[in-house]
């Protein structure tokens, strides 16, 4: 098995491409070793020495370390760790865990609009922000004002916000009239 790194735009953060399907659907974030008790894989990467978080996408994971903490120290350590977790044959996520789909639910009298945000946000946001590492899910919209949760590399990523700003607002303002601002938003 060989196992392919890859930077992200956050220095924090590598993306580890093992070679074959991490996730069949949906995205998981484990932002604290606490949360990675639903996953066996998860566990064993937070195992190795200054990981602070960890996100599942279909085909990679993407690590987030500690700044006092050199990748040069960590990734053999963590490509052992992701390589020995496919070659057991254990499931990534334990059994009645599904991964997230996503976005929230919301209904009401936005509920048009709050489609057209999700499927801009599904077929140009997404898979762009898939390449990096992490992902951008739809929390909610309240007079104008859509939030969006930030995962994988984007959590904490210092281009975060000029990607909000400058690429996701201007994209869904200019598609979707109703839409006058993007924020960020801490799950």
């Amino acid at each position: 098995m060989f196992i392919q790194t890859e930077s992200t735009p956050n220095p924090a953060t590598l993306k580890f491409l093992p070679g074959q399907t991490v996730l069949d659907m949906g995205t998981a974030d484990f932002p604290t070793a606490e949360a990675a008790e639903k996953s066996p894989l998860a566990q064993r990467v937070f195992a190795v020495e200054g990981v602070t978080g960890v996100f599942f996408g279909a085909d990679f994971v993407t690590v987030t370390k500690a700044d006092a903490v050199d990748w040069d120290h960590i990734k053999p350590a963590l490509l052992g760790a992701i390589m020995e977790h496919f070659q057991s044959g254990q499931p990534v996520m334990d059994d009645g865990h599904a991964p997230a789909s996503g976005h929230a639910e919301h209904d009401g009298e936005d509920a048009v609009v709050v489609g057209q945000i999700k499927e801009l946000l599904d077929s140009r946001v997404r898979p762009a922000v898939a390449q990096d590492g992490g992902d951008i899910t739809f929390h909610g919209f309240d007079r104008g004002v859509v939030y969006l949760h930030m995962q994988g590399a984007c959590a904490g990523c210092p281009s975060s916000t000029l990607t909000l700003k400058m690429g996701i607002e201007n994209l869904l303002r200019h598609y979707i009239p109703e839409v006058t601002e993007v924020r960020p938003v801490a799950v």
